[in-house]
């Protein structure tokens, strides 16, 4: 029975390691989809309101009619701006089922996101009744540490060879083709060019690093504090 316990307490431990940076990054992810400043950050430094002819006020209501429309229930976006004086639907059929798509991955990444998070607090939550804490520290640092370490990743990634990663995550993340726009007439790439995401990948990449650093002080601290505890006790 206790090599038992034993196996699922370090199984337990190793799930909380791994759920870490899932965690941390789909969050990060989650934060730039509704942040936006961030898309108001992306029109004034790739000039979107030139390339697309759209007030900035316009582009606000672009901004904040995605995110509504990515965090509601509707099915397809129905964006109506004005320009020229004249209303128009701001995406094309194309684009339309296209964002049916992102909306899809936005969806999954909520759910990674809670899922991950409920874990994490559950893990939390039985260490801290067992005042397990060492055990709690040891795992705060190795997730905070594997997570800086696929940032490191990623980080490379995106420095060196950013056009490919895109690519290849659009390959795998959609079914279709529809995510192939033309920057001309499309308004969901002239929204949002190659720049844009870049600077999207980037943020994320840091704001996930910042917070496993952050996580990764805690497990530091609360492992000091607990060697020094059982050094009194000793």
């Amino acid at each position: 029975m206790g090599i038992t316990l034993r196996i699922l307490r370090i199984t337990a431990k190793w799930l909380f390691i791994i759920c870490l940076p899932l965690l941390l990054f789909s969050v990060s992810i989650a934060g730039a989809a509704n942040c936006q400043a961030l898309y108001r950050y992306g029109f004034d430094k790739y000039h979107v309101s030139q390339t697309t002819g759209l007030e900035k006020t316009e582009l606000e209501k672009a901004a904040r009619g995605l995110i509504d429309y990515f965090n509601s229930d509707e099915e397809c976006i129905n964006l109506t701006l004005v320009k020229d004086g004249q209303p128009f639907a701001l995406f094309n059929e194309r684009e339309v089922q296209h964002l049916k798509d992102v909306k899809d991955l936005f969806r999954f990444d909520y759910r990674v996101a809670l899922g991950t998070l409920a874990y994490a607090l559950g893990f939390i939550a039985l260490t801290a009744w067992r005042k397990t804490w060492r055990e709690l520290a040891g795992a705060l640092i190795w997730g905070s540490g594997l997570t800086l370490a696929l940032m490191l990743v990623l980080g490379l990634g995106t420095l060196f060879n950013f056009e490919q990663l895109f690519l290849q995550f659009h390959l795998l993340s959609f079914a279709n083709e529809l995510w192939q726009l033309d920057p001309s007439k499309d308004y969901l790439i002239m929204l949002f060019p190659g720049g844009f995401w870049y600077d999207a990948t980037v943020f994320i990449a840091a704001a996930t690093a910042l917070g496993a650093a952050v996580l990764g002080g805690v497990g530091s601290v609360l492992y000091s504090a607990s060697s020094s505890a059982g050094r009194r006790r000793g």
